[in-house]
Parts: C-alpha cells; sequence; structure tokens
C-alpha cells in the first residue's frame, strides 16, 4: 500500500496542479493527504497557493458530482452494489440519507466538515433530485474552506505534512462543533419559517 500511495504522491509532484485535481476526483487516499502533499509542494516552490486552491477545489467538486449524478440516476440499489468501490459502505449512506432528510438541502454545505457523512452527502442530494447548481454552490463554498486549511498546514508541516492528521485536529474538532451549530441555526430558521407560514 505505501508503494501504491507512493506512485501517487509522485504522479502529483509530475503533473503539479492537474495530478491534484485528479487524485481528489478518484480519492483513493483522503483528500486531506492529497492536500497535505500540495501544500508540501507549495513550500518547495513547485506550486503557488492560489493555484493549488483551485486545483483542489475543481477536483473536490468534481469527485461530488460524480457521486450526485450516481444517487440520481442509478439510486440506492447502484449503490448498494457498487458503492464498496467507490470505498462507500451502506451505514455511510444510510448515515448521509437520514441527515438529508432531517436537514434538508442546507447540510450539503455544513456536512462537508463532519466526518463520515461529508464522504457521502452527495448521494441523498442525487437521489432527492436536489437542484444540481443549488448543490454546487453548497459543496463549492464548502471545499474551498477545507482545501486552503490543509494546503496551509501541508505547507507549514513541510516534509512531515504525514504528520497532517494530527496538525488538523485542533482545527478540524472546532470546525465539526461550527458546522453542527450551523445546521441547528438552518433547522431552527426552516422550522420558523414554516410555523409563520402556517399562521398567514
Amino acid at each position: 500500500m505505501s508503494h501504491f500511495v507512493q506512485s501517487i504522491f509522485d504522479m502529483l509532484s509530475n503533473l503539479g496542479y492537474t495530478g491534484i485535481a485528479l487524485a481528489l476526483m478518484v480519492e483513493v487516499i483522503p483528500s486531506e493527504i492529497v492536500l497535505a502533499y500540495g501544500g508540501f509542494l507549495i513550500s518547495k516552490g513547485d506550486l503557488s497557493f492560489f493555484g493549488a486552491v483551485i486545483a483542489g477545489t475543481i477536483g473536490g467538486v468534481v469527485a461530488q458530482w460524480f457521486l450526485y449524478w450516481i444517487g440520481r440516476y442509478g439510486g440506492r440499489p447502484v449503490l448498494d452494489k457498487y458503492g464498496k468501490y467507490l470505498l462507500i459502505r451502506p451505514h455511510h449512506i444510510d448515515l448521509s440519507q437520514q441527515w438529508f432528510s432531517r436537514y434538508g438541502s442546507g447540510v450539503i454545505f455544513t456536512a462537508r466538515f463532519i466526518p463520515v457523512v461529508r464522504h457521502a452527502i452527495s448521494i441523498p442530494a442525487g437521489i432527492a433530485r436536489m437542484s444540481f447548481a443549488r448543490f454546487t454552490l453548497y459543496t463549492v463554498l464548502a471545499i474551498i474552506p477545507w482545501s486552503i486549511l490543509f494546503l496551509y498546514l501541508g505547507y507549514t508541516l513541510g516534509a512531515n505534512y504525514t504528520h497532517i492528521n494530527q496538525a488538523a485536529a485542533p482545527y478540524v474538532r472546532p470546525a465539526i462543533i461550527l458546522a453542527i451549530a450551523l445546521t441547528a441555526i438552518y433547522v431552527f430558521i426552516k422550522w420558523r419559517g414554516k410555523r409563520t407560514a402556517g399562521k398567514d
């Protein structure tokens, strides 16, 4: 496995921005590690920070488009059968469907910062035929800060980018808390809106 991962990193070095985007589209290794390695390449002067953010955003969004369209045109039966090849298990889909059903389309943004849910939340959006334009907007708004964070941490770590999980922990935990808080606010606003509409 380490040889395989190293071959991915070699591809990133050789392809630069395109390599980062492709690695995130396929996501055979976690996006956090890909972005951290991108930060390492920035520290070496091989990439610019702005260019890496653009590449990371494009790759991350295209990966989520893929899951959205699978959900929209394949539905749950296809995902139950082939999801394992995308590293998505049935319980991931179950949890993300519960979140989407409970909190609505706004969760597409906040769920991106919550482990397990963030990888599969695009699927119920596709199944529910959420507006593609709105789905894309929420996804882009979430992926940009995520890309900036891990590129920056990879940049500061330099050759020690493999320690990204430890370096990211102080930032990810508050992000999770904030995401949950934003979800709660979003749900409250929707509930108030429905209650007000019901009184009219």
